[in-house]
């Protein structure tokens, strides 16, 4: 039987480089790129030992031949902070709900990656920063 390790997300994006870029802000470190010079087709980055891939919607369409849906709201992403007040500052995204409390212990905002998919930007209350 096969196993299977090392679980990874895939996004997919009009812009690979705006938006691995946009989770380097995060946190997220680069370990792969192709090419590795000129356009991306395909980033990957990590954190905390979480991959996320970036993939071209072009490429994804052309090389393997699937539809990917190109805008909305296909995924989300959730990162942790020690001060979700901050992180937003810091990120300047475009923000597509405030901070507010959730289950009167978490403090949560929701932004925009640079493709539209959300990102949400969690706090412990406990640890208010």
């Amino acid at each position: 039987m096969n196993r299977f390790r090392d679980p990874q997300v895939v996004l997919f994006s009009t812009d690979v480089e705006r938006s691995a870029a946009f989770y380097a802000r995060l946190g997220f470190v680069e370990t792969f790129r192709v090419p590795t010079e000129g356009d991306p087709i395909h980033v990957d980055l990590r954190l905390d030992g979480c991959t996320l891939g970036i993939a071209s919607v072009a490429s994804t369409r052309d090389d393997h031949g699937l539809s990917p849906v190109e805008s909305g709201q296909r995924a989300a992403v959730v990162v942790w902070t020690d001060d979700v007040v901050a992180a937003l500052a810091e990120l300047g995204a475009v923000v597509l709900k405030e901070p507010h409390e959730w289950l009167g212990r978490l403090l949560i905002a929701w932004v925009a990656d640079p493709d539209g998919q959300p990102v949400q930007v969690v706090q412990e209350l406990s640890r208010a920063g």
